[in-house]
């Protein structure tokens, strides 16, 4: 059953055109609180939610602003907010279910020697799944869309009949990188006004409209502080190798470590080290030099087509393997009856592609879908 509840219309008598009634995800941020002045001017009947996620067994340990921190001053800033622009704000405590799934998922991936991506999980099956249903259960509230502030665009293809899910038109704030793992359930009834501005624009119209939050700093950072608060005596030490095998050093535990990463081994070497992989099984960590971060070839597990049907032969696309990555030329196989994965081919090497994170398919603007990598080979 889908999380968002069409209202029902009348059966006798002369049906009264009622305004499309939207819920906009509140973060207490620039972003979303723009969103719902955007939709307001549109003409839509606008509410919001602020989406509780704070455990306050992590007090004191981690700091903000970030994604998962305090939110007392957050919801404060919603409310002022809502009365502003005069809509009711609905708060929905899900903290059980953030840590149920995203801070398992964050910990487990960490503890594999993996490196998480926590807010495509928390979009696809908190933000877009728990929220709404919780929201749906609240008494006479209805709504026909759900927005959020993410730079990112939706559009109808009448001659596929299917939903697309574009890049917003700001490439330096484009997020829908995060969103890969939505259906086309979600993509039918959601909006994303931001999609269609620059970041610089959202700043004006909250400044225009003398939001409370028009300076407020962005929180970008899943957390703020160190990760080893969520790992209490899981910090098992083992070797650092080099790619022959030669014992060059210790770790302090290989959820400190990701791919790539130069600092924090502790080796001093003439030339810089670098992560090149983190083997959980040996509880090892292979140090290399730079040009070993680089490679071409990998698996992707878990794959979700959006835009498109699961392929049936190679694909041509633009592929990226974390936010930042600027998106390179590859091949996109299609998966195998074993593994049930994708395989991506680069055209060239490229930098850190790590398990555990996301890779996510374009053609152009369009993004076709996007999967998890699972092992990288060359």
């Amino acid at each position: 059953m889908s999380p968002l509840y069409r209202p029902r219309s009348g059966t006798k008598g002369k049906k009264k055109k009622m305004k499309k009634r939207v819920v906009v995800g509140m973060s207490g941020g620039v972003d979303s609180s723009v969103t719902a002045v955007l939709l307001k001017e549109e003409g839509y009947n606008v509410s919001g939610v602020f989406m509780k996620i704070w455990d306050e067994r992590y007090k004191g340990l981690l700091s903000g602003p970030s994604c998962f921190s305090p939110e007392y001053k957050d919801i404060e800033d919603a409310k002022k907010v809502a009365e502003l622009l005069g809509i009711k704000l609905y708060i929905i405590d899900i903290a059980k279910e953030y840590s149920d799934i995203v801070l398992s998922y964050f910990k487990e991936e960490y503890l594999r020697g993996r490196t998480p991506n926590p807010c495509v999980v928390c979009n696809r099956f908190l933000k877009f799944g728990f929220l709404l249903e919780k929201l749906r259960c609240v008494e006479g509230h209805f709504f026909d869309f759900f927005a959020t502030g993410h730079y990112a665009n939706v559009e109808y293809d009448k001659e596929k009949d299917r939903y697309i899910l574009k890049k917003g038109i700001d490439k330096n704030k484009e997020q829908s990188y995060f969103l890969f793992l939505l259906t086309q359930k979600h993509l039918s009834n959601v909006l994303f006004p931001l999609g269609r501005y620059k970041k610089s624009d959202v700043k004006g119209i909250a400044k225009r409209y003398k939001l409370p939050v028009s300076e407020k700093a962005e929180s970008q950072d899943f957390i703020r502080g160190s990760r080893v608060h969520f790992f209490p005596d899981r910090a098992e030490t083992g070797e650092i190798v080099d790619k022959n095998g030669n014992i060059i050093g210790r770790h302090k535990g290989i959820f400190y470590y990701t791919i790539g990463q130069r600092r924090g081994m502790g080796i001093a070497k003439g030339s810089p080290l670098y992560v090149i992989d983190i083997d959980e099984r040996n509880n090892r960590i292979v140090a290399g030099e730079k040009k070993d971060v680089y490679k071409r070839e990998f698996l992707v597990e878990k794959t979700n087509w959006v835009s498109i049907e699961e392929i049936a032969e190679p694909l041509k696309a633009d592929v990226k393997v974390r936010y930042k990555h600027t998106e390179g030329c590859a091949t996109i196989y299609p998966p195998d009856d074993k593994s049930k994965c994708v395989k991506v081919i680069f055209d060239s090497p490229q930098w850190a592609i790590t398990p555990g994170q996301a890779a996510v398919f374009y053609k152009g603007d369009i993004l076709l879908g996007g999967g998890f990598v699972k092992t990288v080979y060359r």
